[in-house]
């Protein structure tokens, strides 16, 4: 059977020469010349993979990107984007929504058809995997982050490059591959108060069990990172299909969330050498950096995230580097004796 595909492009010449060059490769092509237009025919004839331009009248392409994730038929539909915009910032914009793909105009023709061709066989393997284990029990946090391995989006991450952003469509869940990303919101100032520091093997991105909701946080990393992406709305459905790694990946939440509540507490009442050593420490813990780690984050970010400005973050650092519990190199801090750390109150 043929895969449809809808091509949303307002300049006529180059949807008459995309849409021949699909049809040659065996797809059934609707084309719509706008953006509303577009999100109407989307809906009506549910396409198996959407091609949308970006810059078009009434709708621009992010506008009916964003639209089509409102509803349930649609917001699964692989959405790769066409564009003259190519500068990175429009790259990242429309890969933080969510799309599968973003390929810059002018384009080449095998770059195009290659991406089709992935996407589809993309999405028919995660249909029927998901049919396959739909009433088994195999699919645990680890058989989940394997399936994320194999199906999900790779997305690779330079340092303080964002994942996304707060107040965006919670469109995608990511497993956190390599690396370390911070996540944080911006208070009425615009400083940063960092939420949370995710490692290896975290779950990033997952806020509510709506579809519909919006981020309510940011998140950046803080050194190269790689993680894997599967739309919020196959996530769901693979916890709602399987009772045991719903109560798992339940389990994994309320652990997560007694963490914060000592760190929580540790903020409101310890000294501040002691949320000094404690950031220390938790950092020494996500990079799994052997006898005597180097951690190579911000004071400012470890200040965030010891609830401390980082006047008084540095002035501990001094403290400690003195006591020869640590050393700095550069803006790098060698922890040298583990055990003192853990002992300061």
């Amino acid at each position: 059977m043929e895969k449809v595909i809808l091509l949303i492009e307002d300049d006529q010449i180059l949807a008459e020469n995309t849409k021949e060059l699909l049809e040659l490769s065996g797809y059934n092509v609707i084309t719509s010349p706008d953006g509303k237009c577009g999100f109407n025919k989307a809906l009506t004839q549910e396409p198996d993979l959407i091609i949308s331009d970006i810059m078009m009248p009434h709708l621009d392409g992010y506008q009916v990107y964003e639209a089509l994730q409102q509803h349930q038929k649609t917001a699964k539909i692989p959405f790769i984007f066409l564009s003259a915009r190519s500068n990175l910032c429009d790259i990242r914009k429309g890969m933080n929504l969510g799309a599968d793909d973003y390929i810059p105009k002018p384009f080449d023709e095998r770059d195009l058809l290659v991406a089709v061709e992935k996407r589809l066989e993309k999405k028919e393997k995660l249909c029927k995997e998901k049919e396959a284990t739909k009433y088994s029990k195999q699919n645990q946090l680890e058989e989940l982050k394997k399936f994320f391995r194999t199906y999900g989006e790779q997305q690779e991450a330079e340092k303080d490059e964002e994942i996304f952003l707060e107040g965006r469509s919670a469109s995608s869940v990511y497993l956190l591959e390599y690396g370390l990303v911070k996540t944080f919101e911006l208070d009425e100032w615009g400083k940063e108060l960092i939420t949370d520091v995710c490692q290896k093997g975290d779950f990033i991105g997952f806020y509510s069990f709506k579809s519909h909701s919006s981020l309510p946080e940011s998140a950046t990393a803080l050194e190269r990172s790689i993680l894997f992406r599967i739309s919020h709305h196959d996530f769901v459905d693979m916890l709602k299909q399987n009772h045991d790694l719903s109560l798992e990946f339940a389990e994994l939440l309320s652990n997560h969330l007694i963490t914060l509540k000592n760190h929580l507490l540790e903020m409101a009442y310890g000294s501040v050498l002691k949320k000094t050593a404690s950031t220390l420490l938790e950092f020494v813990k996500k990079t799994n950096g052997g006898l005597q780690p180097l951690l190579k984050v911000s004071r400012g970010d470890m200040a965030s995230v010891a609830g401390i400005s980082t006047e008084s973050f540095i002035r501990s650092l001094s403290s400690l580097k003195a006591e020869g519990i640590i050393d700095i190199i550069g803006r790098n801090i060698r922890i040298l004796d583990l055990q003192k750390l853990k002992n300061i109150h």
